[in-house]
């Protein structure tokens, strides 16, 4: 696996929109604060020509511009670190215009964003060999003040920290009149959830490591069985360290959940498997359809493995989320209901 360089001091960072763009409020009102602090900050940040856009379906352009746009960002050797200006909903369309085989042989360089930006996140490691980072997109460092996970994820990037921690309290819902630049909106307590096959061991000192990769479910479903798929060739190729899946879904409903990882493991994804990290999901929290809710959609498909499955995590679509090295080695450890990552770049 290759690693970037972190991200150093006056270094510059390239903000690319191959999903949507800062359009409309109150996205460019936080993407504008979170240039502001870059460049307090004393970095350099060059846009992309689609940040402020919003003429493609679903993306901020065509997919042929969205393409364009990020391999030149992530080729331009004047760009040391690539940050996402948002998720979507069509960057399934861009992939096939990115340049996976040009990525693996640059100079490699970190790429942050999440939900839609796992159509790069997660081909990146699996197609290029290079890790990214599943984190908050370039307007949530807008907002006054940070979040310690807007912290952590910058202190990832830098190279300042790899060793993360579950956060107190969690976003549901945010009222509709909070300034643009406000911080996330937390209400809810943090209780988290362990399964061992169908089993709940909330209770117990659950630990495992191994190659973590994943990303938005909604996304990952929609690759399967295309060009773009390499997973199993990856899962043998790294066999000896194990996998660890995280995933997080946005739109799903609790059957859609449930019949995406079914195409998932039907498609041989889950081999080698060490455990599961699953966040808190962002339209099916709280669900249930005919008995079916946010825990058995998941356990019923994926108890039979064995192995860890944690759930209620902070990754994905109710903030605050803890960033992850997509493609990195990871070790894992569950107690009291806390969660550690702690990432191992050596490998």
């Amino acid at each position: 696996m290759r690693y970037p360089d972190f991200l150093k001091e006056k270094g510059t960072i390239g903000f690319v929109a191959p999903s949507f763009g800062c359009a409309t409020e109150p996205y460019i009102s936080r993407f504008d604060s979170a240039l502001k602090k870059f460049d307090e900050m004393g970095y350099k940040c060059k846009i992309g020509p689609n940040a402020y856009l919003s003429e493609g379906i679903g993306i901020s352009n065509t997919p042929k511009k969205c393409g364009e746009e990020l391999n030149s960002f992530y080729l331009d050797d004047s760009v040391d670190a690539v940050m996402s200006c948002g998720g979507g909903e069509l960057m399934c369309e861009v992939v096939p215009y990115i340049d996976f085989e040009a990525v693996k042989e640059a100079t490699p360089k970190w790429y942050m964003g999440y939900s839609d930006n796992t159509n790069f996140v997660f081909t990146s490691a699996i197609l290029s060999d290079t890790a990214a980072i599943y984190a908050p997109c370039a307007g949530d460092f807008g907002m006054e003040p940070w979040h310690l996970s807007i912290d952590d994820a910058w202190k990832l990037i830098t190279g300042k920290k790899l060793k993360f921690s579950s956060y107190d309290k969690w976003e549901m819902d945010s009222p509709e009149d909070l300034p643009e630049t406000a911080p996330y909106y937390l209400t809810e307590a943090n209780v988290m959830k362990a399964f061992v096959g169908s089993e709940e061991q909330s209770e117990s000192h659950i630990s495992f490591e191994g190659r973590i990769v994943g990303g938005c479910l909604d996304c990952l479903a929609n690759l399967v069985g295309t060009k773009f798929d390499k997973v199993k060739e990856f899962n043998e190729k790294y066999k000896n360290d194990g996998i660890i899946w995280f995933i997080e879904a946005c739109d799903l409903n609790v059957f859609s959940i449930r019949r995406s990882l079914w195409n998932l493991k039907e498609a041989g994804w889950f081999d080698n498997l060490k455990g599961f990290l699953i966040g808190r999901p962002g339209a099916a929290f709280g669900q249930d359809i005919m008995g079916l809710n946010q825990y058995n959609a998941v356990t019923d498909i994926l108890g039979e493995y064995g192995v860890p499955v944690l759930m209620d995590l902070d990754i994905g679509h109710h903030p605050p989320m803890i960033p992850i090295i997509c493609g990195s080695y990871a070790k894992i450890d569950f107690a009291d209901n806390k969660l550690e990552i702690e990432y191992v770049l050596n490998n």
